[in-house]
């Protein structure tokens, strides 16, 4: 099978398109055909070991620090049963999947073996492998912040900051699915895509600080970690929740005692460590009733899968970058 493998950290250049044998599904596991996968914000991270300095010793336990113990990276995938273990019964050879592969990564290459009980579950039918394979990532880490964590209900005021990106694109359409009064921030060039998935108002951060306009908010979702927490706290309704994918140690701080001394929550996460299956199927049913459709950037060729790290790393992509692998 082609797969994309890294032997050592470094730059793009350290990916290579080589050829490996295929997996054999074992008795519970279910062998994937992967179609499409994506290249998320995180890849290029893990590829470099570019990783916050509280990050660096846990990673580097878990996955080497000199060089890579996983030298296939890619957590999305979308694909079709391929085949099935002895004791699998939930699927069937020809149905078409959509799933997280975890920290096993593996999804650049054209085979991948999921355990039966993995996050994995039957692509929505309305979508392409390269959409359904952007539904896992984004969706997921918006839904776990936005229900289990902000707790979000009917008529609340939320602004979410970096709306454009892949989890901002995902939070804006389940924000407004929730009931929500959505401000979406961004810059100029996708002021219309964020308005023409559900924001109410979009505020473009170069022209408007949202800071200095009478505007009180129950949630501040902010999701690439640019924002400042004092005077996010300071426009937050009481029992407003200001969430953070990316944050430091001042923030972990912040998040302890806001838990015990005030109204207004600093909340921070690894969501994945939420994410369930049941979540999966919420999400494949939102999209194939038309509440939810990934927003997709650009796809990329296995092949080229150098230019797309290269492309992710400038920190400009819209939503997702899909990778076409079949």
């Amino acid at each position: 099978m082609k797969a994309v493998v890294f032997k050592k950290y470094g730059g793009p250049e350290v990916l290579q398109l080589t050829e490996l044998e295929a997996p054999t599904p074992k008795d519970t596991e279910v062998l994937v055909s992967i179609h499409a996968t994506t290249v998320t914000a995180e890849d290029p991270k893990m590829r470099g070991f570019n990783h916050p300095p509280l990050l660096k010793l846990p990673v580097g336990l878990m996955f080497g620090f000199k060089k890579p113990k996983k030298q296939i990276l890619g957590i999305e995938f979308a694909g079709v049963v391929e085949a099935i273990g002895a004791r699998v019964k939930s699927f069937t050879p020809g149905d078409q999947v959509f799933g997280y592969t975890g920290l096993d990564f593996g999804a650049y290459a054209e085979y991948k073996s999921m355990p039966e009980d993995g996050l994995m579950h039957f692509k929505p039918k309305n979508l392409s492998f390269e959409e359904s394979a952007s539904m896992v990532n984004g969706p997921l880490s918006a839904l776990v912040y936005l229900t289990k964590k902000a707790k979000i209900k009917e008529g609340d005021h939320v602004l979410i900051y970096g709306a454009s990106g892949s989890v901002g694109t995902a939070a804006v359409q389940l924000a407004k699915y929730f009931g929500a009064n959505v401000t979406g921030v961004c810059s100029s060039k996708n002021l219309k895509l964020v308005k023409s998935i559900g924001a109410d108002d979009v505020i473009d951060y170069t022209l408007r600080d949202f800071m200095k306009e009478d505007k009180k908010y129950d949630i501040i979702f902010d999701t690439i970690g640019k924002t400042s927490m004092k005077e996010c706290l300071s426009i937050l309704k009481p029992k407003g929740k200001y969430l953070l994918t990316e944050f430091g140690f001042l923030h972990i701080c912040a998040a302890i005692c806001t838990s015990f001394f005030t109204s207004r929550k600093v909340i921070v996460a690894s969501s994945n460590f939420y994410w369930k299956k049941q979540d999966l199927i919420f999400l494949k049913e939102l999209a194939e009733k038309g509440h939810f459709k990934p927003v997709i950037d650009k796809i990329f060729l296995l092949e080229d899968i150098v230019e797309a790290h290269k492309y992710v790393e400038l920190g400009r992509k819209v939503g997702n970058v899909a990778i076409s692998v079949r």
